[in-house]
């Protein structure tokens, strides 16, 4: 039995959930220009907690691929999936690739 599907549903939903708010915040005057980003990112406790742990989870998660060499250098797109469209995606994403690229061929 395989998780791939599992995963790449989860994939699609870290697209789709966390896009959606995405839109909502740009097009409400949102920027993603440095001063107002983290502006709004840091905005209160709550929000830079969630920040600061979304940023150090994808970090980690980073460096995780980074050491996983068992898939070669094929692997490197998960990094800049992580930071340009989010860790609820890239990490589902990529564990559902992985699944599937590790499993033995028949």
């Amino acid at each position: 039995m395989t998780l791939k599907p599992l995963y790449s549903a989860l994939a699609l939903v870290g697209l789709v959930v966390p896009w959606w708010h995405n839109v909502a915040y740009f097009a409400g005057g949102g920027s993603i220009l440095p001063d107002v980003f983290f502006r709004d990112a840091f905005a209160n406790a709550l929000t830079a907690a969630i920040t600061l742990d979304v940023y150090l989870a994808a970090l980690v998660f980073s460096i995780w691929v980074a050491s996983d060499r068992a898939l070669g250098r094929r692997r490197w797109w998960a990094v800049p999936a992580t930071f340009l469209i989010g860790l609820a995606f890239a990490l589902p994403a990529y564990l559902a690739w992985r699944a599937d690229a590790s499993r033995p061929a028949r």
